[in-house]
């Protein structure tokens, strides 16, 4: 019985002894590891300090070119990208990966991810695209035909995406690759846009002074462009009114104030002249047979 406990106890000792062993061994390699892993973090961290100072510094300095805005952001988020490619190459050659195996890693991996996100690179070519053809800036208000009649401001233009910001203050963010595919409506690309009203009248009143009260409210509106094809006509002679119409130049970023106003001065104005507007409405006669 003693016997065996000491066999017992022998084989524990050597237990211990070849775990000490094998620790002692080990835990240089596993501090050193550590200490790679740690200098790597702080790098990492360090290296995106660094990125963010690059970028900042370069898109300050486009801004004070006439660079435009969308193109000053579509630089910064591509090199954004980029440094942080060689960021994470840099380090990890650091930690004793050969270029060469880094290199061959990174192809292999851009052809997998090129073919898993095919509509990613089309959205860099169709951002490159609208950087280079310019249908529109940032800042300017458009209308997207094919997503469902979407619109906003431009807000801003990215490696991917073009984000809008619609009347309502909701972020619109695009792909640039279905924005580059689609038929895109600048409606501000323009100085001046041209406002056109329609508004009927009873065929009891009276054309000619229609006329001249639209033609006097357009003339005495600040913002109404009166020296560039402004007209007032009879447009349509509809089933239970005619129709006036007018058209006139305005400044873009006034428009839709202007239209708001002259809709309410020709209302007052032909409310003073006893010009009626007409209204859709059902007329009943009845007719009295006399009894024989």
């Amino acid at each position: 019985m003693e016997q065996e406990i000491q066999n017992v106890g022998n084989t524990l000792e050597s237990m211990v002894d070849t775990y000490q062993q094998y620790f002692e061994n080990f835990l240089p390699g596993l501090a050193g590891f550590g200490i790679k892993v740690v200098i790597a973090l702080l790098v990492f961290v360090g290296g995106r300090k660094v990125i963010q100072w690059i970028v900042y510094l370069i898109k300050t300095s486009m801004q004070k070119t006439s660079i435009d805005k969308g193109v000053i952001q579509f630089v910064g988020s591509l090199l954004r990208v980029g440094l942080y490619v060689l960021l994470v190459f840099t380090i990890a050659t650091h930690f004793g990966v050969k270029e060469s195996s880094v290199a061959a890693l990174l192809g292999t991996a851009g052809v997998t991810v090129g073919l898993a996100l095919q509509g990613g690179l089309a959205n860099i070519a169709g951002g490159i695209m609208l950087l280079t053809f310019k249908p529109f800036q940032v800042g300017d208000y458009v209308i997207i035909a094919q997503q469902n009649e979407c619109e906003g401001t431009v807000y801003k233009i990215e490696i991917c995406y073009t984000t809008l910001i619609s009347i309502d203050n909701k972020h619109i963010v695009i792909p640039n690759g279905t924005l580059s595919n689609s038929i895109i409506t600048n409606v501000t690309a323009r100085d001046l846009r041209k406002l056109e009203i329609k508004v009927g009248i009873s065929y009891d009143s009276d054309i000619q002074k229609a006329k001249a009260v639209l033609e006097e409210i357009l003339h005495n509106d600040e913002d109404t462009k009166d020296d560039q094809g402004m007209v007032v006509f009879v447009d349509e002679l509809g089933e239970s009114s005619v129709v006036m119409g007018l058209r006139v130049w305005v400044a873009t970023e006034k428009y839709w104030a202007a239209k708001w106003r002259l809709n309410e001065l020709i209302k007052e104005a032909f409310d003073a002249n006893g010009i009626e507007i007409p209204y859709n409405q059902l007329q009943i006669h009845v007719k009295k047979h006399a009894v024989k």
